[in-house]
């Protein structure tokens, strides 16, 4: 009787093979869903490294491939106007645009010095005065992080390319400027004129502030709103930035100085 007893305990801890299967079946199948997690996870990380690699060889150097240069005003020897350059290392040009950035608000600014033109200043009759293309080379801009450096000059600006280094101001008319101005005066007055960046042209108005410092220096700024889409331009999708405004901010300090000649 109690070897009875002890076969029957010991058929009952048998475990049915064919009970058994499902259990080891699920068992494979898990181990295949942690490798295709896995699979799938090497991969993202893969393609998220190329992006990052793409981003950062595409936005190139930065350095310009030629001197900043705008075209020339030329003083005739009858002309009682005063040439002034812009002088590049006391001058900065910016740009500005809202974002979000990883939930929190973000102000997003690029800058460079990279700024050429020429003025014509009549300080008599200011409307006799002329102000010439104003050339900036926004390869050379500038934010607070490479990242989002390179891939504005590489993806947005696509200002690696030659012909979208530069961006130019062509001013066509001032208007609200006094009937005449001398050393220590400033005045509020507006110009009008034609934007180029990206290869696109749209016509804009500045608002610009000017101060007289001495006969042989200015120092003033002007500013604008564009939108960046008007200009043909996109800005990718980056992880952590959302809410990017469709208004940018553009503006310029600058100093003028005399020419010797």
């Amino acid at each position: 009787m109690t070897q009875t007893n002890a076969m029957k305990t010991a058929a009952s801890q048998r475990v049915d093979p064919v009970e058994d299967k499902p259990q080891g079946m699920r068992r494979i199948a898990g181990r295949k869903g942690l490798w295709l997690i896995a699979a799938a996870a090497i991969i993202t990380i893969g393609m998220l490294a190329a992006g990052v690699a793409y981003l950062w060889f595409s936005g190139g150097s930065g350095q310009p491939s030629q001197m900043t240069a705008a075209p020339a005003l030329i003083l005739q020897p009858d002309d009682t106007r005063t040439l002034f350059h812009l002088a590049a290392s006391e001058s900065e040009v910016r740009f500005v645009i809202d974002e979000t950035l990883l939930g929190n608000p973000k102000t997003v600014v690029g800058v460079t010095n990279e700024v050429a033109g020429d003025l014509l200043v009549d300080f008599e009759q200011p409307a006799n005065s002329q102000l010439g293309t104003i050339r900036i080379n926004v390869r050379t801009l500038e934010t607070d992080n490479e990242f989002r450096t390179r891939a504005l000059r590489g993806q947005i600006l696509q200002a690696d390319q030659t012909e979208f280094e530069f961006a130019e101001f062509t001013p066509l008319t001032l208007s609200g400027l006094p009937d005449t101005v001398e050393a220590g005066d400033s005045f509020d007055f507006q110009i009008s004129g034609s934007l180029t960046v990206h290869g696109v042209t749209r016509e804009v108005t500045f608002d610009a502030t000017l101060t007289v410092i001495s006969a042989a220096r200015l120092e003033g700024s002007a500013s604008t709103v564009v939108l960046y889409r008007d200009f043909g331009m996109t800005i990718p999708e980056a992880p952590g930035v959302a809410n990017v405004a469709d208004e940018v901010r553009l503006e310029i300090d600058f100093t003028a100085t005399a020419s010797e000649g």
